[in-house]
């Protein structure tokens, strides 16, 4: 944040779309969240009064985030419409970004599709990445960013669905699971038996003005745990917990099948890495004193890319988890480098 005042002068300025969609693979989902959604799209400057094609930029908000909330703009941070004109006024090539809503009653979906929480990846993958090439300008070619959650997000979405995304990154991004979630665990259990058992929990959490950090801990992992681990059959939400939330006993089965969503574990399947190594730039970075050691996770993470050979781009920066979102002004101008190509 160079200055209180970081907006570009006007004529400098992109502007913001809001769509009214509607999904059709969020019907039904488990806990009728809603399927229709605004969608947030930033055009750069000048998209009105040309005919040129850009390319698009999906970038996924991290753990109880939104697309809408990455255009507010706060004290010592700007929003992410006046980080990207601030971004092609300094020279970077333009792109078209596209700022999904992809909360659920849990808090975030993970990006992913899970028959517990929702079809968040064909959501992204084919519904709205379908819904912006017909409404806007776009040239076809498409970029990932995204923070923690979307983080991983950004990884999940490239491996399972490869040759769809050209350049993708990754800030902080959800990984080592083992180191991640486990020591969520205590703090999830407490927070759950202040409100009488899990169903109390999730039923009470949206009624509540105020939220303590156990809370957002347990929220989470029942995210992740329906994210991962979907059981329709299971009470009294739909999956598998690593825990039991009366006793405080770890399920170190259950904790090992949540860990093989981890990218790190992920790697070793050819198929998934595939969609790595077809990429244009891959771009990894974590802060030094990240609070949910995510710096260390990171480097696991990129020592086995060299290891198998895929190209990346890794970088450690001074700071933690939270704060960072500076960050994207960095991932944001290499990916749009890495599309005009």
């Amino acid at each position: 944040m160079p200055t209180p005042f970081p907006s570009v002068p006007p004529e400098q300025r992109g502007e913001v779309h809001v769509l009214d969609h509607s999904s059709l693979v969020l019907l039904d989902n488990p806990f009728d969240d809603p399927v229709r959604r605004d969608l947030f799209v930033y055009t750069p400057p000048g998209y009105l009064e040309s005919e040129a094609r850009y390319p698009a930029v999906m970038i996924l908000p991290g753990y109880t985030g939104t697309g809408e909330k990455l255009l507010a703009r706060g004290f010592t941070d700007m929003s992410i419409g006046t980080r990207i004109d601030r971004l092609i006024a300094e020279g970077c090539p333009p792109f078209i970004a596209v700022l999904p809503d992809c909360m659920t009653t849990l808090g975030g979906s993970q990006y992913v599709d899970s028959p517990a929480l929702g079809m968040y990846a064909s959501y992204l993958v084919d519904e709205i990445r379908g819904a912006v090439d017909q409404v806007f300008r776009t040239n076809k070619k498409w970029g990932l960013t995204g923070h923690s959650s979307g983080g991983f997000g950004a990884l999940h979405l490239a491996m399972n669905h490869p040759g769809v995304f050209k350049a993708v990154a990754s800030h902080a991004g959800d990984l080592g699971f083992d180191l991640a979630y486990l020591g969520d665990i205590p703090k999830a259990v407490s927070a759950v038996a202040a409100s009488g058992g899990v169903q109390a929990f999730v039923e009470r959490f949206w009624q509540r003005r105020g939220h303590s950090g156990g809370d957002i801990s347990a929220l989470m992992l029942l995210c992740v745990c329906c994210a991962y681990l979907p059981d329709l059959d299971a009470s009294p939400l739909p999956c598998r917990l690593p825990v039991n939330f009366e006793t405080g006993e770890v399920d170190f089965d259950v904790l090992q099948a949540l860990c093989e969503m981890d990218p790190i574990r992920r790697l070793e399947l050819p198929e998934q890495r595939a969609g790595l190594e077809d990429l244009d730039l891959l771009f990894i970075d974590a802060g030094r004193f990240d609070e949910y050691n995510l710096q260390i996770a990171a480097r696991r993470f990129v020592s086995r890319l060299t290891e198998l050979g895929i190209d990346h781009v890794h970088e450690e920066f001074d700071g933690g988890h939270r704060g960072m979102a500076w960050r994207y002004g960095v991932s944001l101008s290499m990916i749009a480098e890495a599309l005009r190509t």
